[in-house]
C-alpha cells in the first residue's frame, strides 16, 4: 500500500501557488492539500503546475462561519462545488455545527453525498471543533446510523475537547478508525488542538498516542488491500502555533515541524 504525503498551503500563503508547489516537490511530498481559489486563473494555474510536478490535490474547505442554518448550508454548497470543480483526489471539507441539531446537520451530510455522486469526487469530512464531529463521541453515533460517512481522522480536536488523550473511549476511536480515508497528522493535547513542538521529549507521551492511532489505520487499510492512504501532517501557523510574546515570532517554524512528521511517518510505515 501507498503512502501518500501532502502538504497543507495553510500556513505557507505567503508564497504564491507556483512556488510553493516546487518548495513541496523538492521536500518530497506527493502533494498539497488547499483551499481552492474561485478565481479561474488561479485554479487553471495550481492545476496545471500540479500536473507539471506530479503533483496530486486534495481540496481543503474548512467549513462555514455563519450560524444561520439557511445561510450556512446554501454557503457549504457553493464552497463545495467549486473545491469539486478540478476533479481532485478527493476533498476534505469541515462539515455543520455542534450547535446544529443531528437532523440539520445530516442535511448537510447528505448534500454532500449528493454532489460527490454528481461530480464523481470523493467527499470526507474531518473531525474538527465546532462541527458535527467536535466530539467522539458524538462523531460515533453519525457514523453507527450512518456506517457510509467517511471521515478525516484529525484526532487532535477531540484531545482538546475532552481535555484527555482519549484514554477511556476505545470504543469511540475504533469506530473513528474504521471510517477512516484521510489523516491529519497533528498532535493536540488536553488544552488545546496542537503541541507546540513534536520533536520535544516533554510531549514524547501525546505524540506516542497519535502515533498509536495512525498505527491502527495504516494497519486497517493493509488488511483490507487499499491501494493507498493519504496523509497530511498538519501542524499549523499562528493561533495554532504559540507565539514569543511581545515579539510575534512562532515558537518553532511550521514548515519544518511539518517536514518531520513527514519524515517521521514516511520512515515508520516504510512500504
Amino acid at each position: 500500500m501507498h503512502i501518500k504525503f501532502f502538504c497543507p498551503y495553510w500556513g505557507s500563503e505567503h508564497l504564491d501557488y507556483t512556488t510553493f508547489l516546487h518548495k513541496i516537490k523538492e521536500a518530497g511530498y506527493d502533494g498539497t492539500e488547499i483551499i481552492l481559489p474561485y478565481d479561474k486563473n488561479d485554479k487553471d494555474l495550481i492545476v496545471k503546475t500540479a500536473k507539471q510536478l506530479n503533483l496530486e490535490i486534495i481540496a481543503l474547505w474548512g467549513g462555514v462561519i455563519e450560524g444561520n442554518f439557511s445561510t450556512s448550508i446554501k454557503t457549504y454548497e457553493e464552497h463545495l462545488r467549486n473545491a469539486c470543480s478540478i476533479q481532485p483526489l478527493f476533498v476534505n471539507i469541515q462539515t455543520g455545527k455542534d450547535h446544529y441539531t443531528y437532523e440539520q446537520n445530516m442535511e448537510f451530510i447528505h448534500l454532500a453525498q449528493r454532489i460527490s455522486e454528481e461530480t464523481r469526487v470523493k467527499v470526507v469530512h474531518e473531525t474538527h471543533r465546532g462541527k458535527f464531529s467536535f466530539a467522539a463521541h458524538i462523531t460515533r453515533e453519525y457514523l453507527e446510523k450512518n456506517p457510509w460517512i467517511r471521515i478525516t481522522a484529525d484526532f487532535s480536536h477531540w484531545c482538546n475537547v475532552s481535555e484527555s488523550l482519549l484514554e477511556d473511549q476505545p470504543k469511540n476511536i475504533e469506530k473513528a478508525i474504521a471510517n477512516t480515508d484521510h489523516i491529519h497528522a497533528r498532535v493536540g493535547f488536553a488544552e488545546g488542538p496542537q503541541i507546540p513542538d513534536p520533536r520535544t521529549p516533554e510531549w514524547q507521551i501525546t505524540l506516542d498516542a497519535h502515533i498509536s492511532w495512525w498505527d491502527r489505520i495504516i494497519e486497517l487499510k493493509r488488511s483490507q488491500n487499499a491501494p493507498y492512504i493519504t496523509i497530511s501532517p498538519e501542524f499549523g501557523p499562528f493561533p495554532y502555533m504559540v507565539m514569543m510574546p511581545f515579539t510575534g515570532l512562532p515558537i518553532s517554524s511550521q514548515w519544518d515541524i511539518n517536514l518531520y512528521m513527514k519524515n517521521l511517518l514516511k520512515a515508520r510505515y516504510k512500504e
